[in-house]
């Protein structure tokens, strides 16, 4: 993951896109119809709703990245993977910690705000004007969570599986 975004550019429609399992599990839609779904799949789809739920009632910390000047304001910390961007977000300072200390920048001071996730997913993926998601706890490998910018986890118009183009109406 490169830090603080960067320039992309988006594939080309010719392949599903590894994101599309989590809109799968997000979202009844025409590819859920028919045969009963198998109840391992169905409690994994469970699951994962029961953690967005969560995650959407949860303050969360996100830190502020290098803006340009101490005068002026800061974004939120984010980084890019595979033409996505990423708000990085904790659940708490411990967690913020190990990724300080994972990148090599324990010593530095962090500042951060607590955002609901809610507001994150609702408000600040979309005011990004590019793909988005938020990552959760990206330190911690496995016990880490990924909320990508498909339906059902964040708005429709900030969506990149949206009906109308591969960008799900983002520029």
């Amino acid at each position: 993951m490169a830090e603080n975004g960067g320039s992309f550019s988006l594939p080309e429609q010719s392949r599903r896109s590894p994101f599309a399992d989590y809109a799968d599990m997000a979202v009844p839609g025409p590819d859920n119809a028919g045969p009963p779904e198998d109840p391992e799949v169905a409690a994994r789809k469970r699951a994962f709703a029961e953690l967005l739920e969560e995650f959407r009632r949860t303050a969360v910390l996100v830190p502020l990245g290098d803006g340009p000047g101490p005068d002026e304001e800061r974004g939120l910390l984010t980084a890019d993977l595979n033409g996505i961007r990423f708000i990085l977000a904790f659940s708490d300072e411990q967690a913020l910690a190990r990724y300080a200390q994972a990148r090599g920048a324990y010593a530095r001071e962090w500042t951060y705000q607590s955002i609901l996730g809610a507001r994150l997913l609702d408000v600040a993926v979309p005011a990004a004007g590019v793909p988005c998601g938020v990552a959760l706890d990206c330190a911690d490998g496995p016990d880490g969570m990924v909320f990508p910018p498909v339906r059902g986890i964040v708005p429709d118009a900030a969506a990149i599986d949206g009906d109308d183009d591969t960008t799900g109406g983002v520029a």
